[in-house]
């Protein structure tokens, strides 16, 4: 690989792409020279206020060309940066912030009416403030196996736990990404999917600066917003989950959408029929699919040329250096230079699911075709998806029970056209309390993708022998 580290690939791209536009975020426009001036001076900022190698900063804020900047100027400064979901709510945020050990917090002050504030004297910094352009142009020396990141995902104890990887991994996987997703230099990329997420962070913002695409973040997923930047700044490049297609395919026939060129999605069972329209009404002359989780990055993907059906119905054949089987119990296993460091500070969750052989145990259920290709077909932990994101029911039902009138409470899925699937509440309830009640109060606690859609009361909830509660009855 051409490069050991994220900071040497950024700042590379000065020399490799010029003038060209790197970031195109509402009227500010920064080509790739003056990107990595840029982060080098957020590089400086931070240095400034003493992060140091190996200290992590924490950014809770939507897409924007700050975003980017302050991300690498964190790994410029030798830091590992901690993006945290823009959907938590402030208690949820300062847990992960917390628990992460981060130096500072980087926000955007007011989004969405979520305020962060400083806690055992972390300071917060907002990113639309001058902090980023205050330093001295500063690279700090490290190495390709330093931690680069820690991405927190949900587990199913309803904890999230911080995943680590390095600066090796992401340049390896997210490379040949480039190449199946058909990433050249000159696209314009529409990125809808958040920094916070791998989608939008590494197959987003780390595989434009690798191929030299210019980077459009969206902060907030709007139809009227993105029909309108595809036919203004001509993008031809716009991954997404099925639900952004399914809405352009239902757009009004006046805007020109002739752009587009790429399409990748993934992470929700796709209908044959969406691929099918998509590749037939819109212009998109490739469409990837693809699986991939925090622990093992992008682990599969679809190949050119393969039909509507497979590209809908499996999520492809593993990645160049990443080997997959499927387990006696139908999970389904991955093992390469993929897999995650380990959890922080969590030595115990990282052996359940990293194995002796260095299998990564994903917790998802999934079969092989004749052709070596991967469907998902359930999820061994009853986690479901909504819009794109991960929704985990021991998490849910766990804010559930500090509810005063819920006595006990199982969550599952269920099947929704919009969404693909959203959250249903089984409650037992210790006095009266309504439907209505009980959704606003988790609208109030929860991510809007977490909080339940529909709540049925019963008498009793339906347990084994052992005492679980049998959720296959209640589905």
């Amino acid at each position: 690989m051409k490069w050991q580290t994220i900071p040497e690939m950024v700042l590379s791209a000065a020399d490799r792409f010029g003038t060209a536009e790197a970031v195109v975020d509402g009227p500010v426009r920064i080509t790739f020279v003056e990107l990595a001036d840029r982060v080098r001076r957020a590089a400086g900022a931070l240095a400034s206020i003493g992060v140091d190698k190996g200290d992590r900063v924490a950014i809770w804020a939507p897409n924007s060309a700050e975003w980017i900047i302050a991300a690498f100027g964190i790994l410029t400064a030798g830091g590992v940066l901690v993006p945290v979901n823009t959907r938590y709510k402030a208690d949820e945020a300062a847990d992960i912030i917390r628990r992460s050990g981060a130096k500072a917090v980087l926000v955007q002050k007011g989004f969405l009416g979520l305020e962060y504030s400083a806690s055992d004297d972390v300071p917060v910094i907002d990113l639309k403030s001058d902090f980023l352009s205050s330093g001295a142009p500063f690279e700090c020396q490290i190495s390709g196996d330093d931690i680069a990141d820690i991405m927190y995902t949900s587990g199913t104890t309803g904890r999230p736990k911080g995943v680590m990887m390095n600066h090796h991994q992401t340049l390896r996987m997210f490379s040949e990404w480039c190449d199946l997703a058909d990433l050249r230099e000159g696209d314009r990329y529409l990125v809808v999917n958040p920094f916070f997420h791998m989608f939008g962070y590494k197959a987003g913002v780390v595989a434009s600066l690798i191929r030299g695409a210019t980077i459009l973040p969206v902060a907030v997923l709007d139809v009227d917003q993105v029909l309108e930047l595809v036919e203004t700044e001509k993008i031809t490049m716009l991954p997404g989950p099925p639900t952004l297609y399914q809405s352009l395919l239902s757009a009004p026939n006046t805007r020109d959408l002739s752009s587009l060129r790429a399409a990748v999605t993934g992470s929700a069972d796709i209908p044959v029929e969406l691929i099918r329209r998509v590749a037939k009404e819109l212009p998109f002359q490739t469409i990837m699919t693809g699986y991939g989780l925090s622990e093992g990055g992008t682990a599969t993907a679809s190949r050119p040329g393969d039909s509507f059906e497979q590209i809908a119905t499996t999520v492809g054949t593993p990645c160049d250096g990443i080997e997959l089987r499927i387990a006696d119990d139908s999970e389904v296993l991955i093992r390469g230079y993929n897999v995650m460091q380990g959890y922080l500070d969590d030595p115990q969750a990282t052996a359940e699911a990293i194995d002796t052989d260095g299998w990564l145990h994903t917790g998802d259920l999934g079969k092989l075709d004749d052709e070596g290709r991967l469907s998902i077909v359930g999820r061994k932990k009853d986690m479901f998806i909504v819009g794109g994101f991960n929704a985990y029911p021991a998490e849910i039902e766990g804010f559930l029970l500090e509810h005063p009138a819920v006595d006990q409470v199982a969550v599952i899925g269920v099947p929704d056209e919009r969404m693909g699937q959203v959250g249903k509440a089984f409650v037992v309830t210790k006095h009266t309390v309504t439907e209505q009640d009980l959704l606003s109060w988790s609208r109030e606690r929860m991510a809007g993708f977490k909080a339940p859609r529909t709540v049925e009361f019963l008498d009793a909830l339906p347990l084994n022998a052992t005492g679980k509660v049998m959720k296959d009855q209640l589905r």
